[in-house]
């Protein structure tokens, strides 16, 4: 693990944010740069991911922490418990006597996610939005695989075994902190620790999905490119409004920004495009694309292109084709289309909501997916 922002280690206020000045809240806030978010929050609620459990919630709701939309702060909110803020916070803890009125240094508060997609943990943003003096003064990370679903209890289990993803490390309030995460292993939960106390707006869990090639023969014919199954947006010529990756959850979109848009484009003879590579490698069956809420800036035309293995020639599977503003479209492909990457081209810019890739592994894509879970038992 390696961080990505420098906190001091000690002056214990050095990394305070000053206090709320008035105006916009977000003026002062310190955004970090890591090259890891363009890859899947695999703790998203849209891939199902949640807080299952926390030894404290005084002043903030757990549930916070997996928020989509960044941290909202009101400086007139205030309930029957204190300061209402937009994010996990724990009370202040306190010593075990009057002669010893600091907590311990082990203490430390603690909450449990459910990553709604296990796979390989790339990095994690602790997000302390507005906490400006009463953020952690370290924050750590522990993760761990416990097949099926657990409850918060059997996960509390002495048997459970926790691999450290980040060792208790002081973070910055009102800021993002960033923290690289060199794991090979992969991981169904994460214990986010406070230390000794103090709030976290939100936690983003960044990696690769890698779904359990048992489940994905159950199921039979699955989408090859869906987030859940191991589908990866790799590079897009344009993301100005929103994530590619947003075309391959799980679900329909539930409004505009809920796919992907680009800006408008102004030079002739070019177009928008976005490339995805396939869990492994599959024959693809049907196509679905969506423009869902996209009514006045969805895609013109769209095409589709295969390619199999990382330096193979790009083929067409579909050509290029007219869109209707929010409508699904389903294309049954003549023949199975054998591929480990797709491109997806909009003529000449425009949104796509949602695309699905229905189809099977084939059996060298089979053996390269188990191949890979073992490996990151």
């Amino acid at each position: 693990m390696t961080t990505t922002t420098t906190p001091s280690r000690e002056d214990p206020h050095a990394n305070d944010a000053a206090p709320y000045p008035g105006g916009d809240p977000y003026a002062d806030y310190r955004r970090g740069d890591f090259g890891f978010t363009d890859l899947v929050d695999l703790a998203d609620r849209r891939l199902g991911g949640a807080v299952v459990a926390a030894n404290d919630e005084f002043f903030a709701e757990r549930e916070n922490l997996l928020l989509r939309h960044p941290a909202v702060f009101d400086p007139e909110h205030f309930g029957h418990k204190g300061k209402i803020m937009d994010g996990w916070e724990t009370r202040r803890r306190r010593g075990a006597d009057a002669q010893n009125v600091f907590p311990a240094p082990e203490d430390h508060d603690w909450a449990i996610v459910r990553l709604g997609a296990p796979g390989l943990v790339r990095g994690i943003v602790v997000d302390t939005a507005h906490f400006r003096g009463n953020y952690p003064q370290r924050v750590s990370v522990q993760a761990t695989a416990v097949a099926g679903s657990p409850s918060p209890e059997q996960l509390l289990a002495d048997d459970v075994k926790w691999e450290e993803l980040v060792p208790p490390t002081p973070v910055r309030g009102h800021a993002e902190n960033g923290f690289t995460i060199t794991s090979g292993r992969r991981f169904t939960h994460l214990r986010l620790c406070q230390h000794p106390d103090g709030g976290i707006a939100r936690l983003r869990v960044h990696g690769e999905v890698l779904p359990e090639p048992e489940w994905l023969d159950l199921l039979g014919t699955v989408d090859l490119v869906s987030v859940l199954n191991g589908g990866v947006y790799e590079d897009a010529s344009d993301k100005f409004y929103s994530s590619p990756t947003q075309i391959i959850l799980p679900g329909t979109s539930q409004k505009m920004d809920d796919g992907w848009e680009n800006r408008r484009r102004r030079v002739r003879d070019t177009n928008d495009w976005v490339r995805f590579r396939l869990v492994a490698q599959g024959a693809i069956r049907a196509v679905e694309i969506d423009t869902a809420y996209l009514k006045g800036n969805s895609a013109g035309w769209i095409a589709l292109q295969g390619r199999n293995g990382d330096t193979g020639d790009w083929f067409e599977i579909i050509p290029r084709t007219r869109l209707q503003p929010d409508t699904l479209h389903r294309f049954k492909l003549p023949a199975q289309a054998v591929a480990t990457h797709v491109r997806l081209d909009a003529f000449p810019d425009g949104g796509v909501a949602r695309m699905r890739l229905h189809g099977v592994l084939t059996e060298e894509g089979r053996a390269d997916l188990k191949a890979r879970f073992g490996a990151a038992e």
